[in-house]
């Protein structure tokens, strides 16, 4: 009996040491199984997060269109409307002063017509060749007729861009804006002209020179792909080969310095020197006709010129400020200059030479307008008056040419 209880006691012992030991083989199963496990939640949450993943690049694509900011269209239609009043009735009227009185229905009658025809010629073909992709000396034919600025099916607006990423304005409104720079350059060479010329020759000469001189010089000057364009350090050699000849060399005019004034005043005196003189010139008095006129043309021009340098920043921001400013500051250094010229070397001041220095620093500030700090303003406008004087003055002997109303001296030189 003490036998068999000592081997059931034995076999207990056994029993409670095998328990134990399964109890303690149970829990490193568990953690490596658990272990093992890991691997394959990872794996998991790798393949959940992937779909996240292009979820989010997806809306990155996905990323709407840049929408115009209502101040910079309605600053832009603004500017739009003050450069087109510079034409019709301010250049109309400075230049209609200074003519002889005979001349002065004449002369109204061709800046009126002549802008009214390079806006419809604008419209047609011009703003393609010079704001299209091309080569490097005109653009292509994708916006003839304006074709694409605007989709009258489904209400749709195509935009341009500003000089800043993301901002843009509607194409539209940049065309309008660009077709009264191109008007009234081609207005500005009928002075150098004028009082001796046929009107129907002056139409043929405009859309000749409009179509193969402002169109090119517009296109090389002032094209290019746009800031938007630019998303990769990479592409900038082939995005740069795109632009215009002159903006690939690093011309830098704001608002139309070498496309306006000197392209019309170097036009103008050729025009001058081909046309030939007017009958009388050098053996009689040629004297304006009305200088009020002439002042208020000048007065007119001076608060259009505010669209025409400070628009061309194409937004409502501080590059259009600078601009205002600047345009504002450099016409009166420029009156005051030309004044002063004129009392020192001619004995008096005129009513038409202040008119004149205005529309000097007017020229000289127009492609730094954005570019220059104040101090740059006083001195653009001092130098203009008195360099423009001498431009209307010596230089016009120098050249002998029939500059009826100083388009080279006042425009190609303070352009310069």
């Amino acid at each position: 009996m003490k036998k068999l209880i000592a081997v059931l006691s034995i076999l207990a012992l056994f029993a409670v040491a095998g328990g134990a030991g399964a109890q303690d083989k149970a829990p490193e199963k568990a953690v490596a199984e658990a272990k093992a496990a890991e691997p394959a939640k990872a794996d998991a949450k790798k393949e959940e997060a992937k779909p996240a993943a292009k979820a989010e690049e997806k809306k990155e694509e996905a990323k709407p269109a840049p929408v115009p900011n209502k101040g910079d269209v309605a600053w832009m239609l603004t500017s739009t409307a003050l450069v087109l009043m510079m034409s019709v009735p301010a250049l109309a009227l400075f230049y209609g002063g200074m003519v002889r009185a005979k001349n002065m229905l004449s002369m109204l009658m061709q800046v009126f017509v002549v802008f009214s025809l390079v806006t419809v010629l604008w419209c047609i073909y011009g703003y393609s060749l010079a704001f299209t992709e091309g080569n490097a000396y005109f653009g292509g034919f994708d916006r003839l007729f304006l074709k694409g600025t605007f989709d009258a099916a489904k209400g749709t607006f195509e935009n341009a861009a500003t000089f800043s990423k993301g901002v843009v304005i509607p194409e539209l409104v940049f065309v309008a804006f660009q077709a009264t720079f191109a008007a009234i350059t081609c207005c500005l060479i009928l002075g150098a002209f004028a009082e001796r010329a046929k009107f129907s020759a002056v139409l043929v000469f405009i859309v000749l020179w409009f179509t193969f001189s402002y169109a090119p010089i517009a296109h090389m000057v002032w094209f290019w792909m746009g800031p938007d364009a630019y998303t990769d350090p990479k592409l900038v050699d082939a995005l740069n080969a795109k632009a215009g000849l002159l903006w690939q060399w690093g011309a830098l005019d704001f608002a139309g310095g070498t496309v306006v004034h000197i392209n019309a005043g170097i036009a103008g005196l050729v025009g001058a020197y081909l046309v030939g003189k007017r009958i009388g010139y050098g053996k009689e008095a040629m004297p304006a006709h009305n200088l009020p006129l002439t002042m208020v043309g000048a007065a007119l021009l001076w608060v259009g010129w505010f669209g025409f340098n400070a628009g061309s920043a194409l937004e409502a921001n501080g590059s259009a400020a600078l601009a205002f400013m600047n345009t504002f500051l450099a016409t009166a250094c420029a009156v005051l200059s030309w004044t002063l010229g004129e009392a020192i070397f001619k004995g008096k001041p005129t009513m038409l030479g202040a008119a004149s220095g205005a529309v000097a620093g007017l020229v000289a500030i127009t492609p730094a307008a954005g570019n220059v700090g104040i101090a740059g303003a006083f001195v653009i406008g001092t130098a203009a008056g008195l360099v423009c004087l001498w431009g209307v003055s010596g230089l016009k002997k120098l050249l002998g040419a029939d500059d009826s109303l100083d388009v080279f001296g006042v425009h190609a030189v303070g352009g310069i």
